[in-house]
Parts: structure tokens; C-alpha cells; sequence
């Protein structure tokens, strides 16, 4: 039996509105949102069951709790459908042929998993209209997944996992005067070979990364490479970290926390020439791996 706990958020009604889906396979917990503009709150409702069956790759058993009589009962009771036609239409596709128990449970009422996917309903619609900007609605939010039952922090239990070949790209960018780029890509600095002992430091970092950031696991490393290009326009250095592993969790974060330090290892060898530095555009490239597959940033050529 799969459990999927559902909500439903608008910030107006209609307004920019969020979605969230908790679901639970034999232990291994998922967990989606998204947003969307200009919607309701029973829209959303209904949506965030649509993306739930979305994301199956079973027709197994499956009930879903909500604390919304609208889906709930519709679904259930079969309530007039008077408005969302296009969604009713989805969610019925998607039901047809599995067996759906639909509960409603009373919102607000002591249910640890319904307080929980409400309060990632609402943030992650408090987060798109922050930022204006629709925030994906297919991808897992793995971030929460390092939640427990009562909001604690916890290490996500990746047991039960299949090995696969993970890759991750990171990059970043490391800006600086002219003059102190000109130290650099000349070789004139006291410290030496600053390029080549922020690679390795890049490299060290990656490795240990289990250690500085306290959710992630230890994880096998297979390759690391950590290169740095010369933007003689911009004045500044380009880091790109690439991690393999053949694992169960993804590599994104030893590939981020590689660039990271490798920045800050510039920064610090060459601070006393310019305390201005600044490390900016760390962010993912690129992942491969993993039940999400591969991914990659819109807005790059990689």
C-alpha cells in the first residue's frame, strides 16, 4: 500500500498558488511541489493529488489522505464537478484502473503528516510569489526529505536505493580587480601556484564533503576534477567541478562544496592584495543519475 498525503495552498484566491504531495513507497519517502499562477486553492488541491498519480510507476494500492472535502468527496462521493473541468478530467485518466482509497482528514487537527505537506504547500507558494516566478512542479523536493514526522532533522536512509553511476557538474566564478587577476595568471604571487592548490583543495574538499555539511552521506568517489579557466574580460576565474560516483545518493552536493572551496582557497591566497574578492554564480550544472534521471540547468550549453 502506498500513502500519499496531499494540500493545497493560495495566497488569494485566485492568487499565486502551491501545491505538495508527501508520499510514502515501504518506507522510502517522496516528497513533490510546485507552484502556479493566477490559480485557487481548490485547484491546487486537486492538482497536487494529479501530480502525486503522476509520479507512480506502480498500479499499486494506494490511498490518499486529505483535508480537503472538495477532492476528497468529489472523488469519493461524487460531489458535482462545477468548475476545474480540465482537472477532473486529468485525475480520472490517472485513476482509472488502480484501486484509490480517499480520507479526508480534519486540517489542523494533530495529524503530523497533514501539517506537514500543508506547510509545504504554503512555503513553497510563499516562495513563488517572493520571487515571481513559478517554481517547477515536477521535479522531487529532496531537500525535505531530510525532515522527520515532526519537522527534525534527519540523515535520509538511502538503503534501499539501486547503485547507480551518479554525476554531477558545478560552477562557479571567482571576481576580482585587474590588477589582481593580472597577479594571478602571471604567476607573480608570493604563494606560489595559486591555480594549482585550489584545484587540490577543490579536490580534498569534495572528498570530505560528509564532514562539513552534516545530512550528507559518505560516499565512494570515483573521479573528481576540479579545472579553473581565465576570463581575461570579466577579470575573474572560472571553477567547474565534476564528481562521478557509483552510489545511492547523488553527488550535486561534493561538486557544489568543490567549487565552494576552491574559491574561497583564491580568496584566501590572494587577500592580502585584495580583500574584495568575490566568489558569485555557484550553482549546479548538470546531474545524471538516480530515480529523478538526469538533469540540467535551462540557461546552460553543458
Amino acid at each position: 500500500m502506498i500513502f500519499i498525503y496531499t494540500d493545497g495552498s493560495c495566497l488569494g484566491n485566485p492568487g499565486f498558488g502551491g501545491w505538495a504531495a508527501i508520499m510514502n513507497n515501504g518506507g522510502v519517502e517522496t516528497v513533490l511541489a510546485g507552484t502556479e499562477r493566477d490559480t485557487t486553492n481548490n485547484r491546487m488541491e486537486v492538482f497536487a493529488a494529479i501530480k502525486a498519480l503522476e509520479a507512480l510507476d506502480t498500479h499499486e494500492e494506494v490511498t490518499i489522505v486529505s483535508d480537503s472535502r472538495y477532492l476528497v468527496n468529489t472523488m469519493s462521493k461524487g460531489w458535482k464537478r462545477k468548475a476545474n473541468q480540465d482537472l477532473w478530467a486529468d485525475l480520472d485518466i490517472l485513476a482509472k484502473g488502480r484501486v484509490i482509497h480517499w480520507e479526508w482528514v480534519q486540517g489542523h487537527n494533530g495529524d503530523v503528516n497533514n501539517e506537514r505537506v500543508d506547510k509545504i504547500a504554503n512555503d513553497i507558494a510563499k516562495q513563488g510569489q517572493i520571487v515571481g516566478t513559478v517554481v517547477s512542479n515536477d521535479q522531487e523536493v529532496n531537500v525535505l526529505s531530510h525532515l522527520d514526522e515532526e519537522g527534525k532533522a534527519k540523515m535520509v536512509d538511502v538503503g534501499s536505493k539501486n547503485a547507480t553511476e551518479r554525476v554531477a557538474v558545478a560552477t562557479g566564478k571567482v571576481v576580482m580587480s585587474a590588477d589582481t587577476y593580472r597577479t594571478i595568471s602571471t604567476g607573480t604571487t608570493k604563494k606560489g601556484d595559486i591555480v594549482g592548490v585550489a584545484k587540490l583543495a577543490g579536490i580534498n574538499a569534495a572528498k570530505h564533503t560528509w564532514e562539513l555539511i552534516p545530512l550528507c552521506h559518505n560516499i565512494p568517489l570515483s573521479h573528481i576534477d576540479v579545472a579553473v579557466d581565465y576570463d581575461e574580460i570579466s577579470h575573474c576565474l572560472h571553477i567547474t567541478a565534476t564528481v562521478r560516483s557509483t552510489g545511492k545518493t547523488g553527488v550535486e552536493m561534493e561538486a557544489l562544496t568543490a567549487v565552494t572551496v576552491a574559491g574561497l582557497t583564491v580568496y584566501d591566497m590572494v587577500k592580502a592584495i585584495d580583500h574584495g574578492i568575490e566568489l558569485t554564480d555557484i550553482h549546479l550544472v548538470s546531474k545524471i543519475g538516480g530515480k529523478s534521471g538526469s538533469w540540467n540547468r535551462p540557461d546552460s550549453s553543458s
